[in-house]
């Protein structure tokens, strides 16, 4: 009796220890909070954050993650990558241009209403906007601003529920 709780109790603390690990290093769920996203993510999805994927390359423009908000790092953000270091940003007439060149943004509910005087991106940040450009505190407002890479949690890569909704980002 005694051996087979000792064996329950390494097995429980093994899982438990394997279940931080991979949360911590590996991956972690979130809940969309908010339609900022909007049409590719949607309020209350649930999605799969891989967080190792940046220890291998930098963001990319399009990615979709999570990373800290700024002005309070207890909270986390979902945006899209836009623009990169050494890039630059300029949003005018609703469009929006990255190194001068007019971005095809299929997947935006409706083009920005405000605009953003052209800026390079400093090195080690990205600039990212929410999908639903009117409905997004992004890089846009200066308590956003550019985001420092330290403050990257992870590139969302998978939506798993509801079910119907189960996709790859």
């Amino acid at each position: 009796m005694v051996e087979e709780v000792k064996d329950w109790a390494i097995s429980i603390i093994v899982a438990i220890a394997l279940a931080f690990l991979i949360r911590t290093f590996i991956v972690e769920l979130y809940i969309v909070d908010g339609p900022s996203m909007r049409p590719t993510l949607e309020n209350h999805e649930r999605l799969v954050v891989n967080k190792f994927i940046y220890n291998f390359h930098e963001p990319e423009r399009g990615d979709v993650l999570v990373f800290r908000y700024p002005r309070d790092p207890s909270r986390d953000f979902i945006k899209r990558v836009i623009a990169l270091p050494g890039d630059t940003i300029e949003i005018k007439d609703g469009q929006v241009f990255v190194n001068d060149q007019l971005q095809n943004e299929t997947y935006i509910l409706e083009k920005t209403r405000t605009e953003y005087p052209k800026a390079k991106i400093p090195e080690g940040t990205i600039f990212v906007m929410g999908d639903n450009r009117n409905n997004s505190e992004d890089s846009r407002f200066s308590d956003v601003g550019f985001v420092p890479f330290n403050l990257i949690k992870g590139k969302a890569i998978l939506i798993f529920w509801p079910l119907d909704d189960f996709k790859s980002l």
